[in-house]
This record gives structure tokens, sequence and C-alpha cells, in this order.
């Protein structure tokens, strides 16, 4: 059976600037913590950098022109702050000249541009002043988003001021399989804080310079479920889950607080990081944090099956993961020691995830219903790695073409259900650098030849632009 979309609802794709724009060290931009990052021995898969990526940067108008081919309405990217404003300094005119090409590009070709100040690339030398774990970072952040919101403010009409904050704070500071690369649980903590006070700051900003900007931040969120929902370990294995992906961001930016029950599983194990975390949440800052938005993006790849007691076979006490196998690394979270992953026999992506859309659906409702009253949401990063092979200068991905039409599937089973849902990105435009994975895992629905940067549209990205032009899946 087929079934339609709401009229007015968002097709579209997303990228990251480090991942495929390239040209690193050209025209005033200096160096990230990715650039940094990427050339520490053995912190990213055969010490690939994201030097040249997908060439973007040379690119960008045979790029756009792809994605009006594929049907896109609209395209989230990111700026770079390195290439804004390098080494943290003053704004540098050639790099938001690139970004102000972009949008006149974009809406050329009537795709609306959807903004993100910060996709990881913070300058490297203010992480050598202390990155996120020091205040001072946030008025940098500032004065970069308004010198972004000078340029292009009279032609972006939406602004996501952090992508995945649990990223670029627990596996970036505390588990140190993201730039920088730091292992501390109170980096982490400040990390987290700093990230959404530099949010909080910015939408209160850029609302007082423009009312109709549509402002808000993008969230990587889970879906926690206990093996056995009758036995107490399972549950509350689950709740820490929670606590850890969700509830650590969902509660002050919704609610202005963080939740007392994960304060309490972290001050059993690092009580000194809980006091240093405490001593930078100065009075007020929950309330620039939850200021309110008008925007919430959801990115949604996988959920999560625990137990509070040993599996056989599966991955154990780690957190999340990321690489798409079992690594022994610092827990992104110390409460989440001792949680063991169960294994329920759903087919897996290139990553090692579980392909769970149903997950999608309850998650979208529970934000909905308990966090985000009234705020539209729309799911800005949903997609799947898989070993592609160009053949006869095709690409058949029929496991990604799957995952995409059921995961827009679970998305308008929510949207039946009453959830405001108002759009959906695919994860990613195109193959390109995947972080600490560097160029082995292609999520992306075009295939780029990173010899020849040769761009093949693969059979995902044909059936999306078949349900784009149909509205319907």
């Amino acid at each position: 059976m087929t079934r339609s979309f709401p009229d007015g609802f968002l097709f579209g794709a997303a990228t990251a600037a480090y991942q495929i724009e390239g040209a690193a060290f050209e025209d005033g931009r200096t160096a990230s913590i990715w650039d940094a990052f990427a050339r520490v021995p053995g912190a990213v898969v055969n010490g690939d950098t994201g030097d040249v990526a997908c060439d973007h940067y040379h690119r960008m108008p045979q790029d756009v022109a792809l994605m009006k081919s594929l049907g896109l309405q609209t395209y989230r990217f990111s700026t770079s702050w390195a290439r804004v404003r390098p080494d943290g300094g003053p704004v540098n005119a050639k790099g938001l000249d690139f970004y102000s090409r972009l949008v006149d590009e974009l809406l050329a070709n009537d795709i609306a541009p959807w903004l993100t100040l910060y996709h990881w690339d913070m300058p490297q030398t203010l992480e050598e002043r202390g990155g996120w774990t020091s205040r001072d970072t946030v008025d940098r952040f500032v004065e970069y988003a308004l010198s972004v919101h000078d340029a292009l403010g009279d032609r972006v009409p939406t602004w996501t001021t952090l992508n995945e904050p649990w990223c670029s704070s627990f596996l970036s500071y505390t588990a140190g399989v993201h730039a920088p690369g730091r292992t501390d649980v109170g980096d982490g903590l400040l990390a987290a804080h700093h990230l959404l006070l530099a949010h909080g700051r910015t939408t209160q900003e850029l609302r007082a310079r423009d009312e109709s900007l549509d402002l808000g931040l993008t969230l990587n969120l889970t879906v926690a479920d206990p093996a056995d929902a009758d036995d107490p370990a399972d549950l509350d294995a689950a709740r820490r889950i929670d606590g850890q992906f969700n509830r650590w961001f969902l509660s002050p930016l919704f609610h202005g607080e963080y939740p007392d029950d994960v304060v309490r599983d972290l001050r059993k194990v690092d009580a000194e990081a809980v006091t240093r975390w405490q001593a930078a949440v100065h009075e007020g800052d929950l309330g620039i944090i939850s200021t309110p938005i008008d925007t919430l993006g959801v990115n949604y790849y996988h959920g999560d099956l625990v137990s509070g007691h040993p599996q056989p076979d599966g991955p154990e006490g780690t957190g999340h993961e990321t690489q798409g196998q079992q690594r022994e690394i610092a827990s992104p979270f110390p409460s989440v020691e001792g949680i063991h992953w169960v294994e329920r026999g759903l087919p897996r992506t290139g990553m090692d995830w579980e392909v769970q859309p149903e997950g999608l659906t309850r998650l979208l409702q529970r934000v909905s219903s308990e966090y985000a009253v009234g705020v539209p949401l729309y799911v800005t990063e949903n997609g799947a790695a898989y070993d592609d092979v160009l053949q006869g200068g095709r690409v058949a991905d029929p496991e990604r073409t799957a995952f995409l039409r059921d995961h827009l599937a679970a998305t308008l089973d929510a949207i039946e259900s009453g959830v405001d849902v108002r759009g959906y990105f695919y994860w990613s435009l195109m193959d390109n650098y995947e972080w600490a994975c560097g160029y082995e895992k292609r999520f992306g629905i075009v295939r780029v030849d990173y010899d020849t940067q040769e761009r093949t549209v693969k059979d995902s990205g044909r059936e999306y632009s078949r349900i784009i032009a149909a509205r319907a899946v």
C-alpha cells in the first residue's frame, strides 16, 4: 500500500564541512581539531585525513546540480569554524564567501539551505586554550555564529547551533575516539555543559537579531530497551543508557535541569569529576540553556537492547559502539559500566549497527510528548553504511534502499500517530570522510570515487528521488 506524506513535508540530505569539503588549508583556513586528531598515529583508520575528502570546496556547483537532479527540497550543511574564523581569530572573508556562494547556488536551484554552525571542527588553537572545557570557548562560539549570520542571515531561514553534542563532548573528551581525543570523565562533563551553554547563548543572540529565524539544535538519540522488562537489573541498565544518551541533553534543554539520577550514578564512580562539573554550572546557566527553540533535530541510527547481566557473546560495558567493533576504550560515561548489549537477531549495517526502524517511530513519539512539546521535529540524520561496489557504472545497494524506505515509513508512522514531524534528511548525500573510520565506511546515496572524485548515484539515491517525486512511500 502506498502512503503519502503531508503537504509541506521536506525531503533532504545532510553533510558536514570536514567530511566533504577538503581544501583543508586553502584560502585562509587553518587547522581544526580534526586536522590535528587525524594525524595522531592510530586515531583514524589507515591514517586517513580530511585534507581532500570529497573536494566539495572546488566542486560545489556540480554537487548542487546533483542535489537538484535528485529532487532534494532542502540541504543540511555545516559551516567550518576553522574556515570562517581561523584559529578563533578575525573573520576570514574568503571562507565566508564560499558559504555565501553555496547558499546562492542552493537558492538558484530551489533547494532550501539548512545551516549547522557546529559539526565538530573547532579551530585547533582554541582546543589548545582549553577547548570545550573552557567557558571562554562559549564566547568565541557566539562570535563565530554572529559572523556567519552577518554574511548569510538574509538568505538562510533555519539555523542549527550544534550537531550531536553527545559526540562532541563524551566521545571526544572522555572516550577519546573523536577529536580532540581526550580521556577524562570531568572534561566530558564540562564540554557537554559548555556546548549546551553555547547553544543557548547563540539562540538568544540570533533571536534578538531576527525573530523570523527558525532556531534549534540536533541531538543523536537512542531507544533504550531492557532485555527483560520484569528484571530490575535490565530495567536499570536501560535507565542508565537513556540517562546518558537522551536525558543528559533533553532535560536541561526542555526542563531546565540535569537528571538527578544520572548525577548520582556519576558521583558513585567519579565524585571529583562531578564536583568539577557542578562548579562550572553557574547560576542562570540552565535558564540560558533552556531558551525556547523553534525546531529540534533528531538523529537516529539504531536502538539499544541492554541487560544488567553478562551476555555470552555480546559487547560489554564500553557504551555506544561507534566503530562497528568492540573496543577497549574509556566509557563515554562511567555510569554505563557493567551494561551488556543483547543480540536480538536484527539485520546489521556495515557499522555493525542493528537496523531497527520502529525504534525511530517510538523515539519521535516520546521526544514529542515528554520534551519537545509543541516544537516541530525533523529527522536530521538517518542512514546506513554498507560495502558498496561499482559495477558497470551502477551501484546496486538493496540493503540501503530498504533501510531508507523502512525509516521513511517509520517517520510516517510517527506523523500518523500525531507527532509533528516536518522533514527527513538522509545521511549522507555522498560517501565521505567518516570520522575515525576514515574512508572505509560508505553512507552516501551517491558514491564517491576518492581517486577521481567521480560521483555515481546509487540505486538508493534513485529510489529516494522517486519517493520525493511521488511524495509517498
